[in-house]
């Protein structure tokens, strides 16, 4: 999009510098003596709200017939006749209003008659900016940015610095239709040497270019233009880096990734220092370079350090030698400490210079030992738009630097980025992504000789590489953090050579669906894998929308079987510009307020609004889904506070629009909800003022069930033997998910106890029917220690044998307590029964000798 004139030397002048935030924010370092850095502005002599622009927009050759052509651009050229005003300059269908993101000041005449099309095809703009004696020769460089639609060219002095979409300009005329055609404004970046310059009166002209006699829009915003002083030849201008980051590995615990802006085009190198918080050895890792994006001509680095110490707090700085930035600290994942918070944000991608930093401000007074963010995609509205990714972190400046950020990217990283450049030069995340290794059953379709796996096999390699650092996850102290690319762009997933293939098994005529598919294998085994016991999913588009016209069923498709399959936690989206979360009502339990399944809850986070969905499309009721709460004209930000047991989720109003949904002020909670997750398993998510079900004390029995709950529907998996003997140990199946489940046994028709037992590895426990029970039909219950019912089973029970086994058995069975169970339990109640077997023939013995003495005696009397 940018075409830059770029002239950077090491000679008198110097590299040409980028480091325009640094600049303005007075923290330049100090400049090497050589430098005459003292007269050359520092402040911007050109920016939207302090300069004067005079400008045509009446569809006139501005040249009105003289030679050269361009003479317009130069400094002596008599511009008393044209407009004035202060930019930004623009128009909608012909009045002031919105043009995408951007809200022009002064109102272009956008038709050559004033009221419809055609249109003025082209605009022209000049101002000026005055310069001491002296002062250019002290110039390394101009930098300057604007926004524009449809097409631009710059000029200083007469010289042509600058064109954007601008391959359609001819020299041949003043006036005529050139641009893109894109349908928001375009943001231009641009460095020329200093030696355009002069003492005195410098002059900058622009060309803005309408793309069609029927283009909706206009818009030209020159925000900045600045002088950059030279610097000493060979020493890099001692500029900071901007736009630190810090980003997690797979380890958090033992390891940390960061990422970061360059200064200064000189950089061409870059390194993190990092030193225990306490004190100690600096130690210095070298970073690699990610490369140059949107037409930014400096560099991009990622840097990891590993061999860090868990629950350490450092200090780290990244850049080079004259030109670090300041030192920031972090402390390394606890692997003791299951207490922690996070913050999940929804889109911020519109008002970034306004509402995002202002959200952003609100998060962190909220959540102040938070360990990271959770972005769910849109952080900006236009992926090639630097300006917009330099507020981005701006906004993030603080928190990105001294905690982890975990980021989706949305559809709009994609704009004019089709292939995520700028998404992988400022982040570093882990290369765990999905590979043929990771997903499955999916990775056999590529292997073989014909077209189709040829053409599979292709794909998997290209979505082995482009999926890296877009779908990862990372671990933090007993929480999976899971991220997912929902976006199917075609650009994206397309490998630059694909193989042949007709007909409808080819790959290619199913792609986003085999992209999503693709995922959803790797999702699978990342869960089934997972050493956490909390796992969070977070991606861009929704699988229930909650705005009007959004539906996602592909996405629904495949990956919701997954979260319910592994009951994931929480399932963190974005991309609706409205609130809403619920659940799956398959999860519904038989208390109202507590459901047991995954939470799914789509955010938003910036300036931008939707409406909501009609009930009669509601995608949520339509697709076996409730809402629990939806609003519209919000914008939030949630904090989740994490401990051994729960999830405690609450969402925080940080602005409202005149429409909005609710009553609520900004700064209160809006919404609430608790996680609650035992060691076994078993989980509830319950409402706000909703307890979640209290374990009994150990040893104590449930409530027996109500005979009438036991119908085919609730028998579960309970196997028993079809005949038991009273007083004979039997065995009961629970199946192999229910190992080490804790449970209490009954006997029915009339519940009577048998007690407690802890089901084996491979789900199974021995009990024993009481000699008292009666002969004849029976059925055995199993509860789990909080009084659900497991399941039950029919059984027919016998009468014991005579001879004693029954007494023995029947002596067993009528002390209260703990159920006979395998292992080590059944062979404690077996020997116990033998014991009291083995009394019983020692009293039998000692009678029978009585009888025989006192016989003897009698027959001698």
């Amino acid at each position: 999009m940018t075409t830059t004139k770029n002239a950077t030397r090491w000679g008198r002048r110097g590299a040409v510098s980028t480091a325009l935030l640094a600049m303005l924010a007075g923290v330049l370092a100090a400049p090497a003596p050589a430098l005459a850095a003292s007269d050359v502005p520092t402040d911007p002599v050109i920016s939207t709200g302090a300069t004067t622009w005079k400008y045509l927009d009446d569809g006139s050759d501005p040249a009105r017939g003289a030679t050269p052509l361009r003479v317009w651009t130069t400094t002596g050229f008599d511009d008393s006749a044209w407009k004035s005003a202060q930019g930004s300059f623009g128009a909608k269908g012909g009045k002031l209003a919105p043009v995408g993101p951007q809200t022009p000041k002064t109102l272009l005449n956008q038709y050559l008659d004033g009221t419809a099309a055609p249109d003025v095809p082209t605009f022209f703009f000049r101002t000026t900016f005055d310069l001491a004696a002296g002062v250019s020769d002290e110039v390394g460089g101009v930098v300057g940015d604007l926004v524009y639609d449809d097409g631009a060219v710059v000029w200083i002095n007469g010289e042509r610095v600058a064109g954007f979409d601008a391959d359609r300009v001819t020299e041949t005329t003043n006036v005529e239709y050139a641009g893109s055609g894109a349908s928001d404004p375009a943001p231009g970046h641009f460095e020329v040497d200093g030696d355009v310059l002069v003492d005195g009166t410098n002059t900058v002209a622009i060309a803005l270019y309408q793309d069609r006699a029927t283009s909706s829009d206009i818009y030209l915003d020159m925000t900045s233009l600045r002088l950059l002083p030279a610097s000493e030849p060979g020493v890099p201008v001692a500029v900071p880096p901007t736009r630190v980051i810090m980003t997690p590995t797979e380890t958090p615990t033992t390891s940390q990734s960061f990422s970061w802006l360059a200064g200064d085009v000189s950089h061409t190198s870059g390194q993190v220092q990092i030193r225990p918080a306490a004190g100690g050895d600096i130690r210095t890792v070298d970073a690699y370079s990610a490369g140059t994006v949107n037409g930014n001509p400096k560099q991009h680095f990622s840097a990891t350090v590993d061999a860090l110490a868990p629950a350490t707090a450092y200090s780290y700085r990244v850049g080079l030698e004259g030109a670090w930035s300041e030192w920031h600290e972090f402390t390394t994942a606890d692997p003791n400490d299951s207490d922690f918070q996070f913050v999940y944000y929804g889109d911020a991608q519109i008002g970034l210079d306004t509402t995002w930093p202002s959200v952003v401000r609100q998060a962190e007074a909220t959540a102040p030992d938070s360990i990271g963010s959770v972005h769910a995609g849109d952080l900006i509205n236009t992926g090639s738009n630097e300006t917009e990714w330099l507020n981005w972190f701006k906004g993030m400046e603080t928190s990105a630097a001294t905690t982890n950020v975990m980021a989706a990217p949305g559809n709009h990283e994609y704009s004019g980025d089709k292939l995520l450049k700028s998404w992988k030069a400022n982040f570093e995340y882990p290369h765990n992504n999905p590979t043929t290794a990771t997903t499955g059953d999916l990775a056999d379709l590529a292997v073989g000789d014909t077209d189709v796996a040829k053409q599979y096999a292709a794909y998997f390699e290209h979505w082995t590489q482009f999926a890296a650092e877009t779908v990862y996850f990372t671990d933090y102290q007993d929480l999976r953090f899971i991220t997912l690319n929902a976006t199917r762009d075609t650009t994206f997933l397309t490998p630059d050579v694909l193989p042949g293939c007709a007909g409808a098994d080819c790959p290619s005529t199913k792609v986003a669906r085999l992209w999503t598919e693709f995922q959803a294998a790797w999702l699978d085994y990342v869960l089934e894998s997972s050493p956490s016991k909390w796992n969070v999913v977070t991606f861009h588009q929704p699988v229930y929308s909650a705005s009007e016209g959004r539906d996602e069923p592909v996405l629904r498709e495949y990956w919701v079987p997954i979260f319910e399959k592994h009951d994931i936690d929480l399932v963190m989206m974005g991309h609706d510009h409205t609130y809403a979360r619920g659940y799956n009502n398959d999860d519904v339990t038989e208390t109202p307020g507590i459901t047991d399944g995954p939470v799914y809850i789509v955010s938003n986070s910036g300036a931008k609004h939707y409406d909501l969905e009609t009930d009669e499309k509601n995608v949520w009721t339509n697709n076996n889904a409730t809402q629990v709460l939806r609003g519209a004209g919000v914008t939030t930000y949630q904090v989740i506070d994490v401990s051994n047991d729960t999830l405690v989720y609450r969402s925080y109003l940080a602005e409202k629009t005149a429409s909005a949904t609710t009553d609520l002020p900004v700064g209160a909670v809006y919404d609430e909800f608790t996680v609650t997750k035992r060691d076994d398993g078993r989980k509830w998510v319950t409402e706000a003022g909703i307890e979640a079900p209290v374990d009994p004390e150990p040893g104590t029995a449930p409530e027996p069930v109500d005979p009438a709950e036991l119908t085919d529907d609730t028998r579960g998996d309970v196997t028993v033997p079809a005949n038991v003997t009273v007083g004979v140990p039997f065995t009961v199946g629970l199946g192999e998910e229910k190992a080490g489940t804790e449970v209490w046994a009954w006997l029915y028709s009339e519940p009577t106890q048998l007690g407690a037992a802890t089901a084996d590895a491979v789900g199974e426990f021995t009990t024993v029917v009481p000699a008292a029970t009666a002969p004849g039909e029976h059925r055995l219950v199993v509860q789990a220690a909080d009084g659900q019912l497991i399941g039950w089973a029919p059984v027919q029970v016998n009468a014991a044998p005579t001879g004693g086994s029954g007494t023995g058995g029947g002596g067993a069975s009528t002390a209260e307590g703990d159920l006979a169970s395998t292992g080590a339990e059944a062979s404690a109640a077996l020997w116990a029964a033998g014991v009291l077997l083995a009394l019983g023939a020692i009293v039998s013995a000692i009678a029978l000798r009585r009888r025989r003495l006192a016989a003897d005696t009698t027959t001698q009397a």
